[in-house]
């Protein structure tokens, strides 16, 4: 596993999903980024709590993680 991936599930434990929990809220907040990648915070943490993600607040950093994550090198979630 990657620094990167590590660092984000390390994030994303810290603002309280179980491992077991974090690849389906990186596909939801994947499904939620805009086209053009310029996401509004305000509206992505909208539809996350739309998706039922109500106790997880997404903040820039960790949106950032998110994004980089998902390039083909360092996915966590594998196709």
């Amino acid at each position: 596993m990657s620094r990167l991936a590590v660092n984000l599930i390390h994030r994303l434990e810290g603002k309280g999903l179980s491992a077991i929990a974090i690849p389906r809220f990186v596909k939801d907040v994947a499904s939620a980024i805009p086209i053009n990648r310029h996401a509004n915070l305000q509206d992505m943490n909208w539809r996350l709590h739309m998706l039922g993600w109500h106790a997880v607040e997404l903040d820039y950093h960790t949106l950032q993680l998110i994004m980089a994550s998902l390039e083909p090198d360092d996915a966590i979630i594998k196709s």
